[in-house]
């Protein structure tokens, strides 16, 4: 569903008593946790945030592939929150893109995205493939039945939950005859430390047994390449540190997904990666 990213160059804490120690301790660890959960990114809020143009605030309009690859984005996050799974592989052992979408629990996420393609995928029967799903989530079939299933303004309705997450702000810029909501970013910092993550995963902490790296970071590094946004975190590095980055990228999009589904992992993780191979 895309191809290779090629490179375009870019040029302390007051003093507390002793005996409040404990409990100051305490609060600024319970601070902090309510401050990390409140800024806690979805992975479609995080492949929408390396796409956006920081000061304009909008997508590269030339970019086609993002769409479909927020759409991959839902099914990963609902798999990686125990909503969804493949059915079994069976005595024949189905490829994963031959394997149905089952719904292993309907209990709402408190994520509106996710929650609408949830209650979709429960009252789908008989159940479709990862890739009937991407397909119906993103409106890209012909089957005017299926239409319905279309999750409508997903970048709009993720931007306004950067926005309330105070990552991004909302404007409004004039093109010529008409006028556009945007939304750039507030918060630096995040999307920095998103970036320096990406990074870090595949140069300093990059490891050769994709089973030991973090699911959901794996999800974003791949998916982030499928929604042709990869480039933008990777951008910042120099020439020898940029190299090492694509080339174990590639190792990482030249896996057999369907062996390493055999062997560990959540299936629908590694079906959506194989649909976005193809």
């Amino acid at each position: 569903m895309s191809g290779v990213v090629q490179r375009r160059r870019k040029n302390e804490e007051a003093p507390v008593d002793k005996n409040d120690e404990n409990s100051g301790d305490s609060a600024h660890s319970s601070d902090q946790e309510d401050n990390d959960k409140g800024t806690r990114l979805t992975l479609m809020e995080q492949i929408l945030l390396l796409g956006l143009k920081d000061r304009e605030g909008y997508t590269s309009f030339w970019n086609d592939c993002i769409s479909s690859g927020l759409r991959g984005c839902v099914l990963i996050e609902l798999a990686l929150r125990g909503r969804i799974q493949l059915e079994g592989g069976g005595m024949r052992r189905k490829s994963l893109l031959n394997r149905k979408v089952t719904v292993k629990s309907s209990e709402p996420t408190g994520d509106v995205i996710l929650d609408e393609a949830l209650r979709h995928m429960k009252e789908t029967n008989p159940p479709e493939t990862v890739t009937s799903w991407i397909e119906y989530l993103s409106g890209e079939t012909w089957n005017p039945l299926k239409l319905r299933y279309q999750l409508r303004n997903v970048r709009e309705r993720l931007a306004k939950n950067l926005v309330e997450k105070g990552v991004l702000t909302t404007d409004k810029q004039n093109f010529l005859l008409f006028e556009i909501t945007t939304h750039p970013l507030s918060d630096g910092n995040q999307k920095t430390k998103l970036i320096k993550e990406v990074q870090e995963v595949v140069l300093g902490r990059w490891t050769n047994d994709v089973h030991r790296m973090d699911k959901k970071m794996l999800s974003l590094i791949v998916l982030a390449h499928a929604s042709d946004v990869l480039e933008n975190a990777f951008a910042p590095l120099n020439d020898q540190d940029y190299e090492i980055a694509m080339k174990r990228v590639r190792t990482l999009l030249e896996l057999q997904y369907d062996e390493q589904a055999e062997k560990k992992g959540n299936d629908v993780m590694w079906a959506v990666f194989e649909a976005f191979s193809k």
